[in-house]
């Protein structure tokens, strides 16, 4: 088997491809998506931070320029709201708005959180264990990062249901090659999404709250389709990591029992702990980005129009950059993975998103007494962001 992302084999053990693809292709075409299949750790790294590339050609050239056809219309609702957020901007554009929307996101204001964060996880996981046990990732994994996140927004508690299923639906876009069904239905998605957050923001500008949304309606320099288009990265960026490393990373404790007795026995490993999951079993395994300008990788020339992939899964698996890297180390010290990016478009919210991690796996080492798999999970067909349809555990005081 080689790189297929639509096979559900691959996409539960991609590792083994990945490994092949380092040692003998670590820059190859993959025809069906037409795009460079990056590799290996160091080139990924150098590739997000080089500015010949871009998340988006729509700053330097028109899709007709790029030779690339022009998106659908009935697109024209999601596309509007996904370029109007940081992401997928590139300077200047990408440098105001981070610039804006740091400001709420300041070492110490992140920290100031953690309080809150640790009383809402230690809520849901005695909810859980109360119980006995059920689905962690619908039960403890999805609350937590979506209640904090619309709490930081200022969604009213009436509407917050609604938030998961429409990021689930708007991250249907970034599959590969994804179907007419999830095209449209991503695009009702962003554009229910967008229309709560306008209204939402016409109210806050009213009537004004100590909230996200309150204070990005009060700066003027913010159009009203790029302050619902940060929202909805908030969103999307704020909660689909942190769910599917914590789906993955328990996942991957119970196949390696060794380590997770390990973390139970010394809890000073947890920050630790935390970054290895995110290594070993990354969430986001692909990251796309367009070439600006001629490169050259590995003496192979990619020419300007061209789409590469960033294969994160496989950079975090690098045996030139990691010792014994298929191993499972929840002490490992020196570990760059690079599951939250590099460069520019480093994740804003990796600061958030570890202090939710570290706080979500302490309360359940500490408040449950066991946790057993109920049944071997199954993955999601998803691969450019992977994760479990559910994990059932059984837990006790």
């Amino acid at each position: 088997m080689g790189f297929d992302p639509w096979n559900p084999d691959f996409v539960a053990y991609p590792y083994r491809v990945y490994d092949e693809l380092r040692r003998a292709a670590p820059v190859s075409y993959f025809e069906p998506t037409g795009q460079w299949l990056i590799a290996r750790h160091a080139d990924v790294n150098a590739l997000l931070r080089d500015r010949r590339l871009g998340r988006s050609y729509l700053h330097v050239a028109t899709h007709e320029e790029f030779g690339r056809p022009a998106e659908p219309e009935f697109q024209e609702p999601f596309w509007r709201v996904i370029r109007a957020g940081m992401l997928d901007v590139e300077p200047p554009v990408h440098t105001r708005l981070r610039r804006l929307v740091s400001k709420a996101f300041t070492p110490r204001m992140v920290e100031s959180l953690r309080p809150r964060v640790r009383a809402i996880a230690t809520g849901l996981v005695d909810t859980f264990v109360e119980k006995g046990g059920g689905d962690l990732i619908a039960e403890v994994a999805e609350p937590l990062p979506v209640t904090v996140i619309a709490e930081m927004l200022g969604i009213p508690d009436q509407d917050r249901h609604l938030l998961r299923p429409w990021s689930a639906d708007i991250c249907g876009m970034y599959e590969l090659n994804p179907s007419p069904e999830a095209q449209h239905t991503a695009v009702r998605a962003a554009a229910e999404f967008s229309a709560y957050l306008k209204d939402l923001a016409d109210r806050r500008r009213r009537s004004p709250g100590d909230d996200l949304v309150s204070a990005l309606a009060a700066i003027d320099e913010l159009t009203e389709d790029e302050l619902v288009g940060t929202c909805v990265l908030l969103l999307n960026a704020g909660h689909e990591a942190t769910v599917n490393v914590t789906g993955n990373g328990w996942w991957s404790l119970f196949r390696n029992p060794g380590e997770l007795e390990r973390l139970r026995a010394d809890r000073s490993l947890l920050p630790t702990a935390v970054e290895e999951l995110m290594r070993w079993d990354t969430p986001l395994q692909m990251f796309e980005r367009w070439v600006l300008e001629d490169i050259e990788v590995h003496g192979v020339r990619i020419p300007r129009g061209s789409e590469v992939a960033l294969l994160f899964g496989s950079a975090n698996r690098d045996q030139d950059v990691f010792e014994d890297p298929d191993r499972l180390d929840v002490g490992r010290a020196d570990n760059p993975h690079i599951s939250f990016g590099a460069g520019i478009h480093f994740c804003l919210g990796a600061p958030l998103a570890r202090i939710e991690l570290l706080e979500s796996f302490g309360a359940l080492l500490d408040r449950a007494g066991t946790l057993e798999l109920r049944r071997e999970p199954s993955w999601k067909p998803g691969y450019v962001i992977r994760g479990l349809h559910a994990l059932e555990l059984t837990a006790t005081a």
